[in-house]
């Protein structure tokens, strides 16, 4: 463990090297926190009466599909441990904690002709925790669990799930409502989608490239527009609540200043985030969509576009339907034209007709897809408010991974560093950021990839039966960026 003078001095060093580093203060206001999901720290996968969920049928399939074999069964234990979750959590002086409610622990079925009260009962007795400890809870509804009944239907490719995300939302506004200012919806609806029902990257691990990930999202949709429009109606007036969704999106930067590539970059980020967010806002998918879609099905012999179509009183009806917009931001792409269109390929990542790369000097992380851009996020929010208007943003999840081989996590602390400078440098260039969420508050079950990449600012001894959290360097720096609302992490930040 390196000493505190140590790493104030590894901080100061790093500021210097860094190409400009934002040191006005962040607005008194603003909201710090930090995030997780129910299926990647609860465990209790089958305890008092909860259901099955799709990550549970997966993780338990022979072979598993898990890189090292791993389930999310135990995991962080959060479903036993939460009271301590929740001190590390008041030591770090967080404003707001986002986490996720599992379906299937709420509705084993995922019907609601059967409420599971343990289950409402563990999620109440969270909030009252935070709520005690002046921690403001930020709720995500849907987190990727989608209970296994409704998988067994065909998910998010079959319609009749509208109505049940919908009956589950009103069980969910019903028992919490009265304690919670900030929903999300869904998380990364694009993960759910395009990698759950295309690329088989995340359960169910569904094989329809280029069909069922856009039925998915056509569902997804409609969902969080019909529960919106359920809280807006029936509860906003009593329980004074947002609800807002969080979607994730890369920074895709033009590879040269030809018109090919500029458009290149603006679609695939339209193919990123337009997908869902323009719905929800302007109305309707992006025009670049529809467009190369409905070109690229032609050419591939189908009657219509792959694309479903909204009718002009669904556009009506999810346009606006978002009180606050959640931005999950990682890293940056290059962006360049596709030379080669791949028209026999029926896919969504083949749709965009969009290559992308990314930079040898960019700083890499544990993650093959994340390297360190700062940059790229500044630059996402002021897309954001030139596409979309001046809508409220909270940074639902930015972080980074390690190997967890050392609680020295210098690296961890330099991208937090970077990247809260590039909010900082949007919230002055005039865009309306009231938040930021650090992913995630301890090491988790990270998907396929399992226990071999750790993005938490706490350490878990996941070989442990206790499960043992241990702060890493990134915790002490984490609590002084909130402490003195400055990037620097003490109070020598401009006023």
């Amino acid at each position: 463990m390196i000493t505190k003078e140590v790493w104030l001095i590894c901080i100061m060093l790093s500021t210097s090297l860094a190409t400009t580093i934002n040191v006005s203060r962040f607005p008194k206001d603003f909201m710090f926190g930090t995030a997780t999901a129910s299926y990647q720290v609860e465990g209790g996968w089958n305890e008092d009466g909860k259901g099955e969920n799709i990550w549970d049928e997966v993780t338990h399939r022979v072979p598993s599909p898990i890189v090292d074999n791993s389930t999310g069964d135990v995991a962080c234990d959060s479903y036993h441990k939460y009271k301590e979750d929740v001190a590390m959590l008041k030591h770090l002086r967080v404003n707001h904690y986002r986490f996720s409610l599992s379906w299937s622990r709420i509705l084993p079925t995922g019907f609601n002709n059967k409420i599971n009260p343990i289950g409402i009962a563990y999620y109440k007795n969270l909030i009252k925790e935070l709520r005690d400890n002046n921690i403001e809870p930020l709720v995500t509804i849907f987190h990727w669990d989608t209970p296994q009944p409704l998988e067994n239907l065909g998910g998010w490719t079959n319609e009749l799930i509208i109505d049940r995300f919908v009956d589950y939302a009103k069980v969910v506004f019903e028992n919490f409502g009265d304690d919670i200012t900030y929903w999300l919806t869904f998380n990364e609806p694009r993960q759910t989608c395009s990698q759950g029902y295309g690329s088989k990257q995340k359960a169910p691990l569904v094989d329809s490239p280029g069909i069922g990930e856009y039925l998915c999202a056509h569902n997804v949709l409609k969902a969080h527009a019909k529960a919106w429009h359920l809280y807006d109606e029936k509860f906003r007036n009593v329980q004074k609540g947002k609800v807002g969704m969080a979607i994730d999106t890369a920074w895709f930067e033009p590879d040269t200043n030809s018109t090919e590539d500029v458009d290149a970059a603006e679609r695939l980020q339209q193919f990123n985030h337009g997908w869902y967010a323009r719905p929800l806002t302007i109305g309707d998918y992006p025009e670049q969509m529809k467009k190369v879609i409905a070109e690229r099905s032609a050419l591939q012999g189908f009657s219509q576009s792959r694309l479903p179509q909204f009718t002009q009183d669904e556009i009506k009806y999810l346009k606006d339907t978002l009180d606050y917009l959640g931005l999950n931001y990682y890293t940056t792409n290059m962006a360049l034209d596709a030379d080669d269109k791949r028209i026999d390929v029926i896919s969504y990542d083949a749709d965009a007709e969009v290559n992308t790369y990314q930079k040898d000097e960019w700083p890499k992380s544990s993650s093959s897809w994340l390297r360190v851009v700062p940059w790229g996020l500044r630059k996402t929010l002021n897309w954001i408010k030139n596409t979309y208007g001046d809508i409220p943003i909270i940074i639902t999840e930015n972080g980074i991974s390690e190997d967890g081989s050392s609680l020295e996590d210098e690296t961890r602390v330099n991208y937090y560093q970077q990247h809260l400078s590039s909010v900082k440098d949007a919230i002055d260039d005039g865009v309306n950021v009231f938040g930021f969420t650090a992913w995630s508050l301890m090491d988790n079950f990270e998907w396929l990839r399992g226990y071999t990449e750790h993005f938490g600012l706490y350490h878990v001894d996941f070989a442990s039966p206790d499960r043992t959290r241990t702060p890493k360097e990134s915790v002490e720096y984490f609590k002084n960026v909130i402490q003195y609302g400055c990037v620097l992490g003490n109070s020598t930040c401009d006023n």
